[in-house]
């Protein structure tokens, strides 16, 4: 269940016709969610966004309650570095990603340090003290920053287009579609939406249609209301609950 990290959508860049404006990212920002699986509360998560030194600093955190932490319990976080005014793009490229994930026997915790001029990324695994290099594009994102380049970026139903994602582990090509609009109800009220649904590839691996769909704000703060994500094993869903935008949780 590591994918759970990765609900935090894996898209950006949307190149389109007919486009409607793009927004401004709004900093800092907080946003809370309420996570379940397969409708069973599991937990909350909390995905901020802050300015330092002249970086943005993105941070992503998972933790379990109830039922589900009785027999699988999850503490996982996540960040990425975005040097401002780097690379193509409203937000930039990342210039760093790590990642410290615990869920039930599943330990990971890893740092990729991105060098876009040479188009690599050398990534370190903390626990089984291993180094590795892979190649990347000019436009590549780890698995936090797309969904703020996305948020960024102009949006419009019926186009598809392509972002390049690492995850640590492989470089991966998100097909990405904004497929509709749709009202969607959450703990803060009903929200007008942009539905986006997206695909993952990569080479010699196996496909993974329909693997996340994110509902954004149909405004000019996009905002991800609601996030599912397909695991072998049922459905998990993160829906906003409360945020730097609205009254506290």
């Amino acid at each position: 269940m590591k994918t759970i990290t990765l609900l935090v959508l894996n898209v950006a860049l949307l190149v389109s016709l007919l486009a409607s404006r793009a927004s401004a990212l709004e900093v800092p920002e907080r946003l809370v969610y309420d996570v379940s699986w397969s409708g069973l509360s599991a937990g909350s998560a909390v995905q901020e966004v802050a300015s330092r030194d002249g970086e943005l600093h993105i941070v992503y955190t998972v933790h379990s309650s109830g039922l589900v932490n009785a027999f699988f319990s999850i503490d996982d976080r996540s960040e990425s570095v975005i040097p401002k005014g780097s690379g193509v793009g409203p937000i930039g490229t990342p210039r760093l990603f790590r990642e410290k994930i615990n869920e039930g026997k599943t330990h990971t915790w890893k740092e990729a340090l991105f060098d876009q001029a040479a188009l690599k990324v050398d990534t370190k695994d903390f626990l089984k003290h291993t180094e590795k290099s892979d190649p990347i594009s000019a436009t590549s994102h780890d698995t936090l920053s797309s969904v703020y380049f996305i948020r960024t970026s102009d949006l419009a139903p019926g186009t598809a287009y392509h972002i390049d994602i690492f995850d640590c582990k492989r470089l991966w090509n998100a097909e990405v579609r904004v497929v509709r609009r749709e009202e969607v109800s959450t703990p803060l009220g009903r929200f007008k939406t942009l539905v986006v649904t997206t695909q993952l590839k990569a080479e010699g691996v196996k496909p993974r249609p329909d693997y996340m769909t994110v509902w954004l704000s149909d405004d000019s703060l996009r905002v991800p209301v609601k996030m599912t994500i397909k695991l072998k094993v049922g459905e998990f869903t993160a829906t906003l609950a409360g945020g730097s935008h609205w009254k506290q949780k």
